[in-house]
């Protein structure tokens, strides 16, 4: 079985080299944008429902007529395993949509296209600095699509009863808001809490949230040096230390705390804003939908995430998909053509809005909606970041290991910062 699957791999890389020596000849003509010598059928494969894709599939094919591009839809529980599997045996898609946090784990079976072909400075004018997560030293892995910024939800109601004006803007307005919005009896339990910060468990995208305090301090989480990926949670960048971050997360549940808000007992994060229980919910721009269903009745706006007072830039974190060409595509060629076209012009606005995201591409995010959320989603996706996540199960596990941690007292902020940082290093390796 092993030697199966490394020759698999070593013919990967063969094709992939082959394909690539094409590709600098000129043989194939990769950075041509439009369909011109694009023929035939290209496969693409993704999670999204098809009675949502197909009309824009048609109306994306309608245009060129040249080719045709066939969806085929995947459960998003075993997109990973049926992908890899198709991959081995050759009978995989030519393209497919590419959440960045499989972006590493599919980084040897993608066409990597090479800044020959797609210049650098040409990605990032088309492209928000979100979908720089696709890019490798020797080239880019996929053209971005959408973006799905961690944005703010507030409820008004209990703000204004509390003589609350607008939402925070940086963390210390955050901070100073907790004496006023807090609700403790006499013993200091917490009677209405007002942000679930602190824990792991029962907050809803706890793991986004640490992720956007480290984007947010200047620490890019992993970074790739000369074609290797490293975890940088243990190096000093930027303007604050990581442990001092993580102190400012735990101390939401720390009792002793002046900013003691949140604690294991509460239910999870989501459920108690939407049962009016709780101020603030952080949670991207695609859950809009979500809360609107859970409490049809709920008295809530959306803004951009706290950032750090003073700083020189704004950060949050995102969800970004994109389209990658699979390296085994017996039609490349085309298969760029549609990846290219598809993540441009009226096929990406139409595929962000029908899922209620924002596009990645630059001239889509100027154009902005007249309703009353995506504005302010779109003006978070322009400074929105993502990382190398490298297994998104696994280092769900080490962040809750690194929270816990310090709040067991089995490790100070340091030490739960820097044995993240080493276990984040061997699944890179």
């Amino acid at each position: 079985m092993k030697g199966n699957f490394q020759l698999i791999i070593l013919i990967v890389f063969i094709a992939a080299g082959i394909l690539g020596l094409l590709v600098f000849s000129g043989a194939i003509p990769i950075g041509n944008s439009g369909s011109t010598g694009s023929t035939g059928t290209v496969v693409l494969w993704g999670t999204m429902p098809t009675p949502v894709v197909s009309p824009i599939i048609k109306d994306f094919n309608d245009a060129n007529p040249t080719f045709v591009v066939n969806y085929v839809e995947k459960a998003p529980e075993t997109f990973d395993r049926d992908l890899l599997e198709a991959l081995a045996t050759n009978t995989g898609p030519d393209i497919f949509f590419l959440p960045d946090n499989l972006a590493y784990h599919y980084a040897n079976k993608i066409f990597t296209i090479p800044y020959t072909s797609y210049p650098l400075a040409t990605f990032k004018s088309v492209f928000a600095g979100a979908g720089e997560v696709f890019l490798k030293n020797k080239g880019l892995m996929a053209f971005p699509i959408t973006i799905d910024p961690l944005m703010m939800y507030y409820n008004r109601s209990i703000l204004d009863a509390n003589g609350v004006v607008y939402p925070p803007a940086t963390w210390n307005d955050l901070i100073d808001m907790m004496p006023i919005l807090v609700k403790k009896d006499e013993a200091n339990k917490i009677l209405k809490p007002a942000v679930a910060f602190g824990q792991f468990s029962n907050v809803t995208n706890a793991k986004d949230i640490l992720a956007t305090l480290f984007l947010q301090a200047g620490n890019p989480i992993v970074k790739e040096t000369e074609g290797r990926f490293s975890s940088t949670l243990n190096v000093p960048l930027g303007n604050y230390n990581l442990p001092s971050i993580l102190q400012f997360y735990t101390d939401f549940t720390d009792p002793q705390s002046a900013v003691y808000s949140w604690n294991k007992s509460f239910p999870n994060s989501i459920d108690a804003f939407s049962s009016n229980n709780l101020a603030f919910h952080f949670g991207f721009s695609s859950e809009l939908k979500v809360l609107m269903n859970k409490n049809p009745n709920l008295n809530f706006s959306v803004t951009g995430i706290p950032q750090i007072k003073n700083s020189n830039f704004k950060a949050t974190t995102s969800r970004v998909t994109g389209i990658a060409i699979s390296s085994l595509s017996k039609n490349l060629n085309t298969a760029f053509v549609a990846a290219n076209l598809m993540t441009s012009g009226s096929f990406a606005a139409q595929f962000a809005a029908a899922l209620n995201l924002v596009p990645a591409r630059r001239d889509l995010l100027a154009s902005k909606p007249n309703d009353a959320y995506s504005p302010i989603f779109y003006n978070s996706a322009l400074y929105a970041k993502s990382w190398v996540d490298p297994s998104p199960k696994d280092t769900g596990s080490i962040f809750a290991g690194m929270v816990n941690g310090v709040l067991s007292g089995n490790l100070t902020v340091k030490d739960a910062i820097d044995d993240a940082s080493i276990k984040i290093g061997l699944l890179l390796r």
